[in-house]
């Protein structure tokens, strides 16, 4: 059984990342962190004490973390010091704070991924393969949407998908456009356009527990792992597609 610490219990995604791994037998949960300057970040939930202070994690085998970047950082430090795994879904960090992570991957085992849906990953791949296989003719633009609570645009998806379009063809990503509108969990389009027709990839994201799942799919993946640095296309086994 692992023992399960969630970070940033009290935002959206780490409540229903708890909710869920309380559901599974796979997991204990462990700990449950929160900011300090969270209006919620006394008392409990699931009448598990939230706590404030790093050390909290001790004893735990893994920790998921969806925060901001200056807390994974700091909670990624930890972690390395003291052998816990981890699983990382935190956006908006920049190039040298992905290296951190990287190197830390030297220590201990992580998933870093800019979206756990497997749905996404699975668009992913998609897009790569459409990328790959496009004539130069079209050109390709990405439109995301998401709620008007998310501080970072564009999103880290859309970023990972212009990459993957870049990388795997000829294609360059002409546009992002990015929309914060109500409560949207989660959308992304992909456009390719030539002058004869359209082809449009779209992922629409109906509530936060499809990355929820993610995020716990990829902690039962790193239960036997040592070390290493995985993203979301090993854990599900679409690298070798």
């Amino acid at each position: 059984m692992i023992q399960l610490a969630v970070s940033g219990c009290r935002g959206r995604m780490g409540e229903r990342i708890a909710h869920l791994a309380l559901k599974d037998s796979a997991f204990t949960l462990s700990a449950l962190l929160e900011h300090k300057d969270h209006p919620k970040a006394q008392g409990t939930i699931f009448d598990i004490p939230i706590q404030t202070q790093v050390e909290a994690l001790q004893g735990s085998d893994l920790l998921i973390e969806f925060t901001s970047p200056q807390a994974t950082l700091e909670h990624l430090d930890y972690c390395r010091e003291n052998g816990i795994k981890m699983v990382i879904g935190t956006t908006g960090l920049s190039e040298e704070e992905v290296k951190r992570i990287e190197r830390a991957a030297g220590s201990i085992p992580i998933v870093y991924s800019s979206n756990m849906s497997i749905g996404v990953n699975l668009l992913f791949k998609l897009t790569e393969k459409l990328a790959q296989t496009a004539p130069g003719s079209y050109s390709v633009s990405i439109i995301e949407a998401h709620h008007v609570h998310k501080k970072d645009a564009p999103s880290g998806t859309a970023k990972t998908l212009a990459q993957i379009i870049e990388k795997s063809s000829q294609h360059r990503t002409q546009d992002i456009k990015s929309i914060r509108e109500g409560e949207i969990v989660g959308d992304h389009k992909i456009v390719f356009e030539s002058p004869e027709d359209t082809l449009i990839l779209d992922h629409h994201a109906k509530s936060r527990d499809i990355f929820a799942k993610g995020a716990l799919v990829a902690a039962k993946f790193l239960a036997n792992k040592e070390k290493g640095l995985y993203h979301m296309q090993d854990v599900l086994g679409l690298n070798s597609l």
